[in-house]
Parts: C-alpha cells; sequence; structure tokens
C-alpha cells in the first residue's frame, strides 16, 4: 500500500457486513468510509473515494437509481456491487449502469480484494491505456493488432480480433451480453453469435476451449476477460 490510505466507501445497510469490510479492508491499508443508506453514500462521495462497495437492497433508495446517481455524479470511479444469490437480472441491469464488477452475498474477503485491485486496474488502463497487454501466456499488441499464445502468432478474424480487443480493453471487467453486442454490431443482434464469435475465439487462444483460462463466462450475464498479471 501507499503511504496515502486508498479510500473506500462501503453503501450498505448490514452492520455485520460493514464490520466484515471494515475490518478485513483497513488490515490491507484502505481507509474506509461508510454509509448505512443511499443518502449518506451521496454525501460522502464528497470524500473522493477511490472504489465504492455498494449494497442493492438499501432501505431508502434503490440500488439501481442509486447508482445511476452515482454515475451522474461520478462517471469514472469503480464501483463493486453488492447482490443476493440468483439475482442475475440485478446484476446485468448493475452491470448496464456502469457498475465495475459484483459479489454474490456471502462472499470471501480475498475474491472481495482481488475483484478491487482489477477494478482499480481496470481504471488505470482506461485513463492510460496499454498497448500491449499481457495475461499469463496471452499477448496482445493493440498497436499492431498481433496476437500470441506461448510466442505463437495467432490469426484471427477482424470480428474475432474486435472480441478481443474489447475484453482487453476491459480486462477484469464483467461485460455484458448487451455491452459486447452494442460494441461489435451496428444494430442489436442475437446472442447466439456473440456465443459463436467467443467459441471460436476460445478454440484459437485456450489450451482447454472446454475449460478457458482466459475468456471467462459470468453465467447469465456475459464475459470477463483475465486481467493483466
Amino acid at each position: 500500500m501507499s503511504a496515502t490510505p486508498i479510500k473506500v466507501l462501503v453503501i450498505d445497510d448490514e452492520p455485520p457486513i460493514r464490520k466484515l469490510l471494515r475490518m478485513g479492508l483497513s488490515t490491507q491499508g484502505y481507509e474506509i468510509l461508510e454509509a448505512s443508506n443511499g443518502k449518506l453514500g451521496l454525501e460522502l462521495l464528497a470524500e473522493k473515494p477511490a472504489l465504492i462497495i455498494l449494497d442493492l437492497g438499501l432501505p431508502d433508495i434503490q440500488g439501481h437509481e442509486l447508482l445511476r446517481m452515482i454515475r451522474g455524479r461520478n462517471d469514472s470511479v469503480p464501483v463493486v456491487v453488492l447482490s443476493s444469490r440468483g439475482d442475475e437480472a440485478g446484476k446485468v441491469q448493475a452491470l448496464d449502469l456502469g457498475a465495475d464488477d459484483y459479489l454474490t452475498k456471502p462472499f470471501g474477503m480475498d475474491e472481495l480484494l482481488a475483484r478491487m485491485r482489477a477494478a482499480l486496474r481496470h481504471q488505470l488502463q482506461v485513463h492510460g491505456e496499454r498497448p500491449v497487454f499481457r495475461s499469463g501466456d496471452l499477448t496482445v499488441d493493440l498497436v499492431r493488432r498481433i496476437v500470441k499464445v506461448s510466442d505463437r502468432e495467432i490469426k484471427l478474424s477482424p470480428k474475432e480480433y474486435e472480441l478481443l480487443r474489447v475484453l482487453v480493453q476491459h480486462a477484469g471487467k464483467v461485460l455484458t451480453h448487451r455491452f459486447l453486442l452494442n460494441e461489435l454490431w451496428d444494430e442489436l443482434t442475437d446472442a447466439q453469435y456473440l456465443r459463436v464469435y467467443v467459441r471460436q475465439l476460445r478454440q484459437k487462444i485456450e489450451a482447454d476451449p472446454e475449460r478457458p483460462h482466459f475468456v471467462l463466462t459470468e453465467t447469465g450475464i456475459g464475459y470477463r476477460l483475465r486481467a493483466a498479471d
């Protein structure tokens, strides 16, 4: 951790969750700001947190509406949402509204820390995109449009490359089916097209396409590219 602690705003109405996060994140050097409701959470935005952990089930402001309000005031701060198990529709809506990632309750602290680091790295990437992306054996040169696995150059079709480029630009972040369809096709296309290209891309860059290491499926939601090393 740096000398100046990274501020994390926790917006959650459950005292046990706030206590868990306060204890777990403080030991990692983060400075914690706590809000038990949406109104206080909005007020604490003035403290300029570097990351927000947002529970979607708040007592005063509906979680998705609060996320919309946060994005209206700050369109770049990473937001990791907490949601109940099985709420795929809620997670998709949150991601489409600008959330960077999600965790399902109950969650492990190690997983949360990993998602937080990925979201913070992604923000840095957006503001200063690196020309060469590396994750394990995978290398993507965004300037020369060269893709390699274990130093072996991989030939991709234009659409396969565009899919990989979008995943690289948002590495570590969950991208919904709708987001990817909008990015890759001028008009809304059936999600089956996306699944076909994901399968073709995996056939070319994964050692075992049936158990992918790089292009990960978020069931019922979308896809995520394993974050850079």
